[in-house]
């Protein structure tokens, strides 16, 4: 046999044997993302807080190494509305209200930054009543960045607007300011941006440090739009 063939021959057999072992371990992968999404799905959908915990912890793992899968969202979705959107109740009792899953789903969506995880923290803003899961949703929203037709801004203006009646917080009205900040160059109308912000600004339920930063950024929401009428004219 000639050198040449025997080269080739040999160029073939390995590249086979590395192509069934590319194929293993793919299958490998895929096998073990599978059970990774069963044993995820098992432990959001348990009644027990712990069991929950430990999916959330699974879910941050798995945003950070960049391997989300569908699956995955759904149960991210899920947990981000444990008992608001889905409530287990005995004797009238609601059991499953843990308002600190659904805070930490919440800051973890922020790290898939999709419409469908907009979506979510939209919907969690506006039917949540605990400060601290509505400043976690206001939160994620401001760091995902997404602002089509002024959906996200009007969302956090209406969330502000309601719990500045029922339950002002500071680290509430901060995020919302923080929020504000990041989007402030993606909102088309600014109405109801500016009438938030002053709304925190002169609300003496707040700390004087978030009321300040509140008339600091309506200056200067106030100058751009000057600024704004000036360039159309």
């Amino acid at each position: 046999m000639k050198p040449l063939k025997k080269i080739a021959i040999a160029a073939c057999s390995l590249f086979l044997t590395f192509s069934l072992a590319a194929q293993e371990k793919s299958a490998e992968e895929e096998y073990l993302s599978s059970v990774e999404d069963v044993v995820i799905t098992e432990l959001a959908n348990s009644d027990e807080r712990d069991n929950k915990l430990v999916a959330l912890q699974y879910l941050e793992n798995a945003v950070e190494e960049g391997r989300v899968s569908p699956d995955m969202m759904v149960a991210l979705d899920h947990l981000a509305g444990e008992g608001v959107n889905t409530q287990s109740r005995q004797g009238g009792r609601l059991m499953n209200n843990f308002p600190d899953i659904r805070a930490r789903a919440c800051d973890i969506l922020a790290k898939v930054p999709t419409e469908q995880s907009k979506t979510t923290l939209k919907n969690i803003a506006l039917a949540d009543n605990e400060p601290m899961v509505i400043t976690a949703a206001v939160r994620s929203l401001g760091e995902i960045g997404l602002n089509d037709n002024d959906d996200v801004v009007n969302t956090i203006a209406w969330a502000n607007k309601k719990n500045a009646v029922l339950n002002p917080t500071s680290s509430l009205a901060l995020e919302v300011l923080i929020a504000y900040e990041k989007i402030a160059d993606k909102v088309q109308d600014k109405g109801s941006m500016i009438q938030s912000v002053g709304q925190i600004a002169t609300n003496y339920h707040y700390v004087k440090p978030v009321r300040d930063r509140a008339l600091n950024l309506l200056k200067k929401l106030q100058a751009s739009n000057k600024n704004k009428n000036k360039d159309a004219k």
